[in-house]
């Protein structure tokens, strides 16, 4: 049986929505539906659409956004497609509390940043399908340019810390990535694209769900190729150039097997083969930088990135009812990095490869267990080993150097209590106990949350927790860039917030936090090596209104201000200033037109305030605007034309000193879903 599907229907909403995911519109049952064209009432209750929706990330089994004592900000599978997002790392571009802009240039391929809430990107915790993936090998982020979106159901936001749930590193947040399931009901569904785009960007996708009633799969594979090329003007010089060497191609690869044992028991294998070629311009030097001071033109650089990742998970629902779930999962990840540099770009360098190889073995085990109508507990055990090489070879003498070749070996012991103590008073706790080969043998995190309903439509969470993160292996022993002495960083925070409903037209979110980390890390330029600076407090807020203008027209906005500081660093000049590259404000606005035919028009304003980039706060980076437009058309009943023109007035701007954003871009592609 074939499938006829193109997922157009309330498309806006979801799109110009940053929190929406999980279940799509199609959710609603078909008397509501004919209820609302008898009525002439809404087409969408924006409220219920947003706080309804189902997520996993802060709980660890299925709950609601309306349940979570965090905000929490999805992007869905819908959004993906709308907006044209290539990877990862682009999809979460327009959500508050997080900045995702590259930090090696802003073209397709370079390397991702994820700074929440004044952290940097290894100190949030990545998770693929709810297990880590962080690169505890390298520099302990994951590189969210690497994921192509087609492999991705939905991505999940968690700001605020998550170490009671899942262990180290996630100091800052949590970004939970789900990858594509299969169909719920018997047939065969197949998607296929095809886009190119300006700078000689061209991609193919092909998608294959299918479900026979007992076993259900997916299979896809998704090429990207870019050149790259692009004319840019640097805002802190007079330089003019074109960027040569960043081309990209990815070869992405997903399968998804699951197989009914019987009516309560599961079984499924997940696999993810993701790899990146990428040629590494460098940055243009910037004179008096100390930033860009380092960074000079390269045409031949490249790097090469390889991950499997694979998985299974074994699911039993105990008992006789629904309220008791066991799950057992055993994963392996294989990641290797090549940076190949063959041509000396100064005196004090020569041509060389380095090698980095990083294997994962871990294993999850919990039981979510409802055992009363207003209570659950969630509770288990994790385990991850982590085992790094780093080898680099002087390619004119082929000699070979081993940087290091170690492991971490990671074990956490977990539970959660979750209760209703009144229909209109929530409350959880939960506590873990890790065990850590560089973090003096143990650690203990703890959190706490409540929500109160202070009214039908106005709502007040609170949470408050310990967190941590500790070094890498490259942060302690990747000569001469590693500091043996680092200690591991430690957090304790809280946030508070409202969700106001505004009718069912729309909905305001507000979120006060502030956290203090201990011993906190932060690479040194200067010297080259990651640093224990002292105590860094951040302190900020994050807004969002969702809101129906008219039956067809949708927006929202978000504002998000950010003020890390350093409190109590090495340098005493230091203290007061803010913790360079984390520390900007973000404002992002949306408006989208649907007319319920099929025809989506979107308008995207993203905005970043000057940002400093050292510690003594004497340089920084001018702050940008850019606007992005969308659209999409319906060709027949299974094909959809997608275009978007990115930076439409062409901004001229810098991600990091020397290194220069993308400047005006076209892509245009056809999907279609049979």
């Amino acid at each position: 049986m074939t499938k006829i599907s193109v997922s157009l229907t309330l498309l806006s909403f979801l799109l110009v929505s940053p929190v929406l995911a999980g279940e799509t519109p199609h959710s609603q049952s078909s008397e509501t539906l004919a209820q609302a064209e008898d009525e002439d009432v809404l087409r969408i209750n924006v409220v219920d659409s947003i706080l309804d929706q189902p997520v996993y990330s802060p709980f660890r089994r299925e709950g609601t956004v309306r349940e979570a004592t965090q905000p929490v900000y999805v992007i869905n599978r819908e959004q993906i497609e709308a907006q044209g997002a290539r990877t990862v790392d682009e999809a979460l571009r327009y959500l508050p509390g997080v900045l995702s802009e590259g930090t090696a240039g802003g073209q397709l391929g370079a390397q991702s940043g994820q700074f929440i809430r004044g952290n940097g990107s290894s100190q949030t915790l990545i998770l693929l399908d709810g297990r880590p993936i962080n690169e505890l090998g390298g520099f302990g982020a994951f590189d969210l340019s690497n994921f192509t979106t087609d492999a991705v159901e939905q991505i999940e936001m968690l700001p605020g810390g998550g170490s009671v749930l899942y262990g180290s590193s996630a100091i800052g947040g949590v970004i939970n990535i789900i990858t594509r399931r299969p169909l719920a009901e018997a047939g065969v569904e197949t998607t296929a694209g095809f886009d190119i785009g300006s700078f000689g960007y061209n991609a193919q996708t092909i998608q294959v769900r299918g479900n026979t009633g007992t076993v259900d799969w997916t299979l896809g594979y998704n090429r990207t190729d870019s050149d790259n090329d692009f004319p840019f003007r640097l805002t802190t010089t007079d330089f003019e150039d074109t960027r040569t060497n960043a081309e990209v191609l990815y070869n992405n690869l997903n399968f998804q097997l699951a197989a009914n044992l019987n009516e309560r028991n599961r079984l499924r294998l997940g696999a993810l083969y993701l790899t990146k070629d990428l040629g590494v311009p460098g940055g243009v030097p910037v004179p008096g930088s100390i930033a860009g001071g380092f960074n000079g033109l390269t045409a031949d650089d490249n790097q090469y990135t390889e991950n499997l990742l694979l998985d299974l998970t074994y699911e039993a629902e105990l008992g006789q009812g629904d309220d008791s779930l066991l799950t057992a999962r055993v994963f392996s990840d294989f990641v290797d990095t090549t940076f190949t540099d063959p041509v000396a770009d100064n005196s004090f360098e020569s041509p060389s490869e380095d090698n980095i190889e990083q294997t994962s073995l871990g294993g999850q085990l919990q039981h979510a267990w409802q055992f009363a109508s207003n209570q659950n507990i969630t509770y288990g055990i994790d385990y991850r080993n982590v085992q790094t090489e780093n080898e680099t070879t002087a390619l004119l003498t082929g000699d070979t150097t081993t940087n290091y070749d170690d492991s971490i070996n990671q074990t956490g012991i977990f539970a959660r209590y979750q209760a209703d103590i009144t229909p209109r008073i929530g409350v959880n706790a939960g506590i873990r106990q890790d065990f850590n080969d560089l973090a003096d043998g143990s650690f203990t995190s703890f959190n706490l949350g409540t929500r109160i309903a202070l009214s039908d439509t106005t709502n007040l969470r609170a949470n408050f927790g310990r967190n941590f993160r500790v070094p890498t292996l490259a942060d302690l022993f990747f000569a001469p860039f590693n500091n043996p002495d680092l200690e591991p960083e430690t957090s304790l925070g809280f946030d508070v917030g409202i969700d106001q409903e505004i009718g069912d037209r729309g909905l305001f979110r507000f979120t006060f936090y502030r956290t203090e980390v201990d011993d906190a890390i932060n690479f040194d330029l200067a010297s080259f090596t990651p640093q224990n600076i002292g105590r860094v407090e951040s302190i900020g807020i994050e807004t969002e209104l969702n809101y129906q203008v008219f039956d067809d027209i949708f927006a929202f906005a978000n504002y998000t201000w950010n003020r890390p500081e350093i409190k109590d660093g090495p340098n005493p000049d230091d203290n007061g200033n803010s913790v360079p590259f984390t520390n900007a404000d973000s404002f992002n606005l949306g408006v989208a037109y649907e007319p319920g035919d099929g025809v989506y028009l979107a308008l995207f304003l993203h905005s970043i305030s000057d940002v400093f980039v050292d510690r003594g706060n004497l340089e920084e980076l001018d702050n940008r605007t850019t606007v992005d437009f969308k659209l999409r058309l319906p060709l027949s009943d299974a094909w959809a034309l997608n275009a978007s023109m990115n930076n439409v007035f062409d901004e001229q701007y810098e991600e990091f000193p020397g290194f220069p954003g993308v400047g005006r871009s076209i892509q245009v592609g056809v999907r279609g879903t049979f």
